[in-house]
């Protein structure tokens, strides 16, 4: 037999029954709003649907002119809420709203709530943040588009001073670290070399350094 196809309307019996048991009265369908439950002064709106889209979340915010508190209501087996459940939930609670999962069982149904709306103030990861303003103060000058393709969007203030080191041998065929840290002011030339992230740079004996066949060809797009 064939599984009966979920719709938004079996959400609404699990969570009537969840809020009637808190003491709400509970309407459906009254203005457009999916859910309406008020318990004395307190008013809810609840808006129900299967997947998550940004028409839920512009609706949601749209009930904020009717109700101080809104929340959307989901089945537990959304794919994008499966996929993405931590990034949906810091989206959800930046907007205040507040956020329900329906678990509809052949025997049973089941009303999560996984938040209510709050204020929400997300925690800075310092870290991160630390290496954004290096990377920010570090890049000399505004070398990438916005939006551009990852591909050619590697333009990065480490990458930057590696070019710089590079530069060098186009005037300096072979050199010392020590040398390029003093001509060109740069504190790691000789790390760069000696690292060669990106494969720009041979060893000809120790200490002293060209450029490899892969710095030849790729230096001069990157000068561009």
């Amino acid at each position: 037999m064939k599984a009966t196809k979920l719709q938004e309307s079996d959400l609404y019996l699990p969570i009537k029954k969840h809020l009637q048991t808190l003491g709400f009265e509970v309407k459906g369908e009254i203005k457009d709003c999916d859910i309406v439950a008020q318990k004395g002064e307190q008013l809810i709106i609840i808006e129900l649907k299967l997947n998550l889209n940004i028409t839920l979340l512009l609706q949601a915010v749209d009930r904020f002119s009717l109700a101080d508190t809104v929340y959307i209501a989901i089945p537990k087996q959304c794919t994008l809420y499966k996929k993405q459940s931590k990034q949906v939930k810091k989206l959800i609670k930046r907007l205040g709203i507040g956020l329900m999962i329906v678990d509809i069982q052949k025997t049973a149904q089941y009303v999560e709530v996984v938040f209510d709306p709050q204020d929400y103030s997300p925690r800075k990861n310092k870290r991160k943040q630390a290496g954004l303003l290096k990377e920010f103060t570090l890049r000399i000058g505004d070398t990438q588009k916005g939006g551009s393709t990852r591909v050619k969007a590697g333009l990065t203030a480490y990458r930057q001073r590696c070019i710089r080191v590079a530069q060098y041998f186009l005037t300096h065929p072979v050199a010392k670290g020590a040398e390029i840290k003093k001509a060109i002011d740069e504190a790691q030339a000789t790390q760069f070399l000696s690292h060669n992230y990106y494969g720009w740079f041979e060893k000809v004996e120790r200490g002293i350094y060209q450029l490899s066949l892969k710095g030849k060809k790729e230096l001069p797009d990157w000068l561009k």
